[in-house]
């Protein structure tokens, strides 16, 4: 993928051909001053702020037109620093961070007061993950601060997993971007209550529903994961209460085989069909492939930057060959219903 960008106005910071100790350094600077830095991270690109300075994150929701009861994910790179911000950490919490951090998984619990009260949403809990993109570790211990970051592009578009994505949506509205390689997993983490009587499920991601049995065999599914929570409702994670992930063109997510899906879009006018490789075959209308069907983590990797690519392709309407609901086929699944916001057509 070409990651050229010319007359950028933000400051950019190449940990891959440049200077990667200074690189770190000046996003520390930027981050301890109240700036705001896109980062990369092994599942999306975030816009990180300092998670003690409600000035910082005041301007992270503003460059995204993000709404401000929507929580943001705090990045740690320690255990010390989840003591420091969680009030309580079950054993649940310990065996999940031992199995799964650092990595895309995301652990709700409740909250001290030092963690700023616009990062948590009014809630009295906060979101915690330890990635495993080292360049943000070490970003948060060269800072020496917990890092809260949402994905860094246009609140409601399809999340960033290139340097190049970030700059088309936030050039000029970002103090720096930090620029890497593509993000490797392509979807935002896995995020589990870990508070109150069961574990929950809140977003689905590379940590699958599956996995996380073996260490949580009483998790409960939110059943916001595939539809939407009810009105006026306080969400938990982000991700789940609004319309989120999508190209301008008008989307919808369609269930059924390669034959039935080719004959359906087959028919609609000025359409583009986002599909699998299996559907090739079916398929005369316009088409673009995100990946073959049996290959969820190729799925999540493709389907950010595909959606990105949807509103190019001078089309009215994209109907989107829905992925299955296992491992992680489930975040693609739950990323792209709501891309459509929440339209579904069974064939």
């Amino acid at each position: 993928m070409n990651n050229t960008v010319k007359e950028i106005n933000t400051k950019r910071l190449d940990i891959i051909s440049g200077d990667y100790e200074k690189c770190i350094e000046e996003a520390s600077r930027i981050l301890k001053n109240q700036g705001i830095v896109a980062v990369p991270t092994e599942t999306v690109y975030g816009l990180a702020a300092s998670a003690f300075s409600d000035y910082a994150i005041k301007k992270v929701f503003e460059a995204k037109g993000r709404p401000q009861d929507n929580p943001l994910i705090v990045h740690i790179s320690n255990m010390d620093m989840l003591e420091s911000i969680a009030k309580s950490i079950p054993e649940s919490a310990r065996k999940c961070a031992e199995k799964f951090w650092p990595g895309p998984f995301t652990m709700v619990l409740e909250r001290k007061p030092v963690i700023a009260q616009s990062v948590c949403g009014g809630l009295d809990t906060v979101a915690v993950r330890m990635p495993s993109e080292k360049s943000i570790r070490d970003i948060i211990d060269c800072s020496g601060l917990p890092l809260a970051a949402p994905s860094a592009n246009i609140s409601g578009a399809p999340s960033p997993t290139t340097f190049s994505h970030v700059l088309a949506d936030l050039d000029g509205k970002i103090d720096a971007v930090v620029c890497g390689n593509t993000c490797e997993v392509g979807v935002e983490s896995t995020v589990v209550a870990l508070f109150g009587e069961k574990p929950r499920l809140l977003r689905p991601g590379a940590v699958t529903l599956e996995q996380l049995k073996e260490v949580l065999p009483d998790i409960e599914v939110d059943k916001a994961i595939l539809s939407q929570p009810e009105a006026g409702k306080k969400v938990a994670s982000p991700g789940m209460k609004y319309k989120h992930y999508a190209p301008k063109t008008d989307s919808f997510l369609v269930e059924g085989s390669s034959k039935a899906f080719g004959d359906f879009v087959n028919k609609k006018e000025n359409c583009l069909a986002l599909c699998f490789k299996e559907d090739e075959e079916f398929i005369t209308a316009k088409k673009m492939i995100y990946g073959t069907k049996n290959d969820e983590s190729t799925l999540a990797k493709n389907v950010f930057g595909a959606l990105r690519d949807v509103d190019g392709m001078g089309v009215s309407a994209v109907y989107i060959h829905a992925p299955s609901k296992s491992g992680v086929g489930l975040a693609v699944y739950n990323r792209l219903i709501r891309a459509a916001a929440f339209r579904v057509i069974e064939l």
